[in-house]
């Protein structure tokens, strides 16, 4: 599992550069969405903008150049305010994501249009303070290539992390907004599910259930990413997110 705590001086540098960008882009396609299904509440908190400083959580963002891991920022979005609030939430919630996977697919495109060997960029990035920029092709061409691919990297990684399931990440807002808020009545339930408490609750209503346990979701996060931390080799996290970013970062690198 590649830790932000492993990555030489330069990739470091070259990472807080990248998710300046990529937490921009990832706010602006949130305030973009909200902004199409109707809500105005972003674009009229000067939120609606690609401007880095704007969306910034600074002491979320210190946490991640820190640990590795923060809240980067967030906009404000009112559903209420949608045409159709369920799917414009969805919408809202899931554009964010999908515009850092967009932001990978097109690093990857440059990587692979100006670069005739991207393994290249891999090897600074992985040991920058060991293969000095310019090594191979120039100073100003090997930055941008270290460049590409950490902006491959972490937007992978960014749109892997946030369709987690878990409060206040993107994807716990999109399991909410595609729960039904009453599904199925008391009597329907199964009698062998009956029993079965919180389950039987929350077959009955789902997203009211789905909201009341936001805050346990959020503790269940937090426990997963210490245990990460203290048992990197046990790391529940990594499997689900690393490993996978991994392979499709190097998929898309071209390795």
């Amino acid at each position: 599992m590649l830790l932000f705590s492993q990555l030489p001086v330069a990739s470091i540098i070259a990472t807080i550069l990248v998710m300046l960008f990529s937490m921009s882009i990832h706010e602006f396609g949130h305030a973009a969405m909200a902004t199409y299904w109707g809500d105005d509440t972003a674009k009229r908190s000067g939120r609606l903008t690609l401007n880095p400083f704007v969306h910034i959580n600074w002491i979320g963002f210190a946490m991640f150049v820190l640990i590795g891991f923060g809240i980067l920022g967030s906009v404000p979005v009112n559903a209420s305010r949608m045409r159709n609030p369920r799917w414009g939430s969805f919408w809202t919630s899931f554009a964010g994501p999908l515009t850092n996977l967009g932001v990978a697919f097109v690093a990857a495109l440059l990587l692979r249009l100006f670069f005739a060997e991207p393994i290249m960029g891999l090897q600074f990035f992985l040991n920058g303070d060991r293969v000095p920029l310019g090594s191979y092709q120039g100073l100003i061409p090997d930055a941008i290539m270290m460049l590409l691919v950490a902006t491959i990297f972490w937007n992978v990684l960014l749109f892997l992390f946030n369709l987690l399931p878990f409060f206040p990440i993107d994807g716990w807002h999109m399991i909410l907004a595609l729960l039904p808020g009453y599904w199925l009545r008391r009597e329907q339930v199964p009698a062998f599910v009956r029993g079965f408490y919180p389950i039987s609750q929350f077959l009955q209503q789902p997203a009211y259930k789905w909201q009341q346990w936001a805050a346990v979701s959020q503790i269940v996060l937090l426990i997963l990413i210490m245990i990460g931390f203290v048992l990197p080799g046990f790391s529940i996290l990594g499997r689900l997110i690393f490993v996978p970013a991994q392979q499709l970062w190097l998929s898309l690198i071209g390795i």
